[in-house]
């Protein structure tokens, strides 16, 4: 696993990310985690002298439903390989007439309205709370949206995604409700990957692929996978194209406050911390412990 820790930038999406001219795929880890397994095999690619991780969210040939993604395993073996930036790509709804189909967008904020899913790496016996305000990492949603810009496509910033449960689409009220209260787009992945990503003190920020205007437009058709799929594969080159330029550009070096989250966040003592709970959770808070 040590020559694994060069890979300090990650990307998680859909299988067809890493297709991209001139991305060599140099290892594929099978990792197991104290949650279980990833999604899939974490796949190490190679642009000139940079690598990245890159990691299906839905598993190769979509196989797990938004809530039942093992988001608690992604998160836990990127950061094992070396991680401390993630970069999301999500398919999204639009809530807003500006953003259009096939615009991207780089959201600011989330509100949270899923219901089943576990979104916290704390509990049994081990007390935390992080601060969440500004649940995207600042620095990286910066060079995201000027990565975009700079590449020519139609590109939006500082917009609220909204995270349902999914994986039926909204209703009308729900979606007239969203958009009452601000929101830009909606989606299904967001959460818990940020919350999970700040607590593991990891750099998360998210480029969504606007699909639809949802179903709160009434004078567009309602949304339909088949329309879904159609806008996707017209993202798909976009996306890759912010992939490889990023590839070029992040910087490995400096940290943000991203990646001491946890430094005063744990509240319970170190000495009552159930010792399996320690074991599983030491790749991210033991220099906490020491």
């Amino acid at each position: 696993m040590s020559a694994m820790k060069e890979v300090k930038l990650a990307f998680i999406g859909g299988t067809g990310l890493y297709q991209i001219d001139g991305l060599e795929i140099v290892d594929s880890v099978d990792i197991d985690t104290p949650f279980g397994k990833p999604s899939d095999n974490i796949i190490i690619a190679q642009l000139g002298n940079r690598k990245a991780a890159f990691l299906p969210r839905h598993g190769v040939g979509h196989r797990f439903l938004p809530s039942e993604i093992p988001v608690k395993a992604n998160i836990w073996a990127l950061k094992k390989i070396g991680v401390e930036k993630i970069v999301a790509v999500s398919a999204v709804g639009s809530l807003k007439e500006e953003i259009q189909p096939r615009d991207l967008v780089i959201p600011n904020q989330i509100i949270d309205r899923t219901r089943q899913r576990q979104n916290t790496f704390f509990g049994d016996g081990l007390v935390a709370h992080l601060g969440f305000a500004d649940p995207f990492c600042k620095d990286l949603s910066e060079l995201l949206y000027t990565t975009v810009k700079d590449l020519g496509y139609r590109v939006h910033h500082k917009e609220t995604y909204v995270c349902m449960e999914g994986p039926i689409f909204s209703t009308r009220a729900e979606s007239n409700m969203y958009r009452s209260w601000g929101g830009g787009v909606i989606g299904m992945t967001a959460i818990p990957e940020s919350k999970l990503a700040r607590e593991a003190e990891m750099c998360y920020a998210l480029i969504a692929l606007s699909t639809d205007y949802d179903c709160w437009k009434e004078d567009e058709e309602d949304v339909t996978i088949e329309m879904i799929i159609e806008n996707l594969k017209a993202n798909a080159n976009a996306a890759q194209s912010v992939i490889k330029k990023l590839m070029e550009t992040v910087s490995d070096e400096g940290t943000c406050a991203c990646q001491e989250a946890a430094q005063f966040a744990i509240l319970t003592d170190k000495n009552l911390i159930p010792e399996d709970v320690k074991k599983k959770l030491a790749l991210f808070y033991e220099k906490y412990w020491k």
